[in-house]
């Protein structure tokens, strides 16, 4: 029988409070506090035990699914999963700009198709947690921040298809999806990156929005276009590399 086992709240305050929740129960289930197939707590007593709102406490558990920490059974609970293997796109596999590329070119297909379905079939909590990490972006004042909330968008985005395996394979991506994670793709392409940003913040915003309305063809599009901007900013930084 499943047991419900507590993670210690975080000791600090986390700017960001559902990443503070997300690195109470990482913490657990890596120090073996939380095992596999234990169920954690109720939202209400994640609420109560880290001071923070249902919004905050679902964010968190979107989290921790998507990095394949946590599985949720409708009308039972969240659990614990079995740690997941090393898969073929760790920080091994991919080094260079020319391996970023090749994952976008991967990512171009495979997230135009999430962004339609995601317009068709997303829920309104679903956009409410798109827009706040929309928002973070462009509140964080430190680049790794900024990474995880676009990381976070895009695996909304995933979430809100209702096919797993959408996420599963963006999980899997990690830190990848996001090339300037991995690459200072803007510096050595010579673009300003207030400018960068702002022309990055307009692309999601018009992923966003085009969700938001429902419209899947203009979803699709915003998407195939971000993600081809990406590209087109990569291999100008691979020509300069290279010259």
């Amino acid at each position: 029988m499943n047991q419900t086992v507590s993670a210690p709240a975080p000791k600090k305050k986390h700017r960001n409070l559902a990443q503070g929740v997300v690195e109470g129960f990482t913490t657990s289930i890596q120090a073996g506090t939380l095992k596999p197939g234990e169920k954690l707590p109720t939202e209400s007593v994640i609420m109560e035990m880290h001071g923070v709102s249902r919004t905050v406490v679902r964010e968190a558990i979107s989290h921790l699914q998507a990095a394949g920490l946590v599985q949720t059974r409708h009308g039972i609970g969240t659990f614990v999963l079995e740690p997941q293997p090393a898969n073929i796109f760790s920080s091994d596999t991919i080094r260079t700009i020319g391996d970023v590329l090749a994952i976008l070119e991967l990512r171009i297909s495979l997230e135009t198709e999430a962004a339609w379905l995601a317009a068709t079939r997303r829920t309104e909590e679903q956009v409410a947690l798109m827009d706040a990490a929309l928002k973070r972006i462009v509140a964080s004042q430190n680049r790794s921040g900024a990474v995880e909330s676009d990381k976070a968008f895009h695996l909304l985005i995933a979430q809100s298809t209702g096919n797993r395996y959408f996420v599963d394979i963006l999980s899997d991506l990690g830190n990848t999806i996001i090339p300037r994670a991995r690459l200072d793709a803007e510096q050595l392409a010579h673009d300003d990156p207030v400018a960068y940003q702002e022309r990055v913040n307009r692309e999601h915003d018009d992923i966003y929005n085009a969700i938001l309305r429902k419209d899947a063809e203009a979803a699709r599009a915003a998407m195939r276009t971000h993600l081809s901007n990406s590209r087109e900013r990569l291999r100008r930084a691979q020509q300069e590399v290279s010259q």
